[in-house]
């Protein structure tokens, strides 16, 4: 799936190289999201506490073109949990990136461990 920010690229668990330790789980608030930087990019992760998982997606938004998702409201949409753009309210899923609105390009996406009371994020670079 083509992302709009040539930097940004989806990762697979099974591709990942790099576990990026972020910060402890007690600095994420409960369903909501924190911005992370990584090398030149943004990434927001989102400790999605009503479904007992966490998300990681690229922060920036492929319709502004600003750094905002981490800035989201986070919810599900038919099952798939999902981030809605804080300027344009468009959503993307957090699982595939795929915008659920289907006008926009997907935005990528990591996977995201917890040890140790850390938080990880995936990358494959």
């Amino acid at each position: 799936m083509e992302t709009i920010e040539p930097k940004y690229k989806t990762v697979k668990e099974s591709e990942v190289t790099t576990w990026f330790k972020a910060a402890p789980v007690d600095a994420f608030a409960k369903d909501g999201g924190v911005c992370v930087k990584y090398k030149d990019k943004q990434i927001a992760v989102f400790n999605f506490q009503r479904r007992g998982k966490w998300y990681a997606c690229q922060n920036l938004s492929p319709y502004k073109k600003e750094n905002v998702l981490s800035r989201g409201m986070i919810g599900d949409q038919n099952g798939i949990p999902k981030v809605a753009c804080p300027l344009h309210k468009k959503t993307f899923s957090l699982e595939t990136g795929e915008n659920l609105n289907g006008d926009l390009a997907a935005i990528a996406t990591y996977p995201v461990k917890i040890e140790d009371n850390f938080v990880y994020i995936g990358f494959s670079e």
